[in-house]
């Protein structure tokens, strides 16, 4: 299946999230009592729904996104090219409209790939589209199609080769592929406080844009094929 993808055809995606609000006193009553009901069996005796917040970027009722960065690959001279593109900001709604738009633009038949895309981050676009008032893409719908109906590439998948009990990190197959990591800087368990306590979204960014120069990497490699070269990868701003 993978030889045939033409790679033109498929954008590789990242989504960035945090809690939607920096701390647990700021819900209202109401989203403190459903935030410690649904997080009782998974925090046990650890963790008081309060410390368990600092997780919340990970739940589409409780969190907000604010990146998705997007890879484009291109045929130049018999080289493969990638230009990476980014929404972003502290209006959820916003960054979601332009995602939206863009992939209004593209073909139905659009291949969208992702590392841990088919249980993080195309079910939490969903769902924060539609809490956000917004249509889903047709790329990212899946009710009523069969498996080998729907465009999803998620890399993590393909690593498992039908072993669902096993989990590989996106800096892990980096690492074992020789590719460069995007985790030199920082990783995920660190976006909500370098948003809310640095207020440095533009760190964020980057670090989303170079996941998604390392899945659209490993992608290659599971293709059999080169990986692109530095200067061959370009940021759009």
């Amino acid at each position: 299946m993978l030889e045939e993808i033409n790679l033109e055809n498929v954008f590789v995606i990242d989504i960035e999230t945090v809690p939607q609000e920096e701390h647990f006193q700021n819900l209202s009553p109401l989203l403190q009592q459903l935030w410690t009901d649904k997080t009782q069996y998974i925090r046990k005796e650890l963790h008081s729904a309060e410390d368990f917040y600092e997780r919340a970027g990970i739940w589409a009722e409780f969190g907000k996104i604010i990146c998705i960065s997007v890879g484009f690959y291109h045929l130049k001279k018999h080289e493969m090219h990638l230009r990476i593109s980014s929404f972003y900001g502290n209006d959820e709604k916003e960054v979601l409209t332009q995602f939206v738009t863009l992939l209004g633009k593209q073909s139905k038949k659009l291949l969208l790939c992702a590392h841990n895309g088919k249980e993080f981050d195309f079910p939490f676009l969903c769902r924060r589209m539609l809490i956000n008032g917004l249509p889903i893409p047709h790329q990212l719908q899946i009710s009523g199609k069969k498996p080998w109906e729907i465009n999803h590439i998620d890399t993590m998948e393909l690593w498992k080769f039908g072993d669902y009990k096993h989990y590989t990190s996106l800096n892990l197959l980096a690492t074992i592929f020789n590719i460069p990591t995007s985790k030199d800087d920082i990783d995920g368990s660190m976006v909500k406080e370098v948003y809310y306590k640095e207020k440095n979204l533009e760190r964020i960014v980057t670090y989303c844009q170079k996941d998604v120069i390392t899945t659209a990497q490993i992608l290659l490699r599971f293709k059999g094929s080169d990986t692109i070269k530095e200067e061959n990868i370009t940021l759009v701003k």
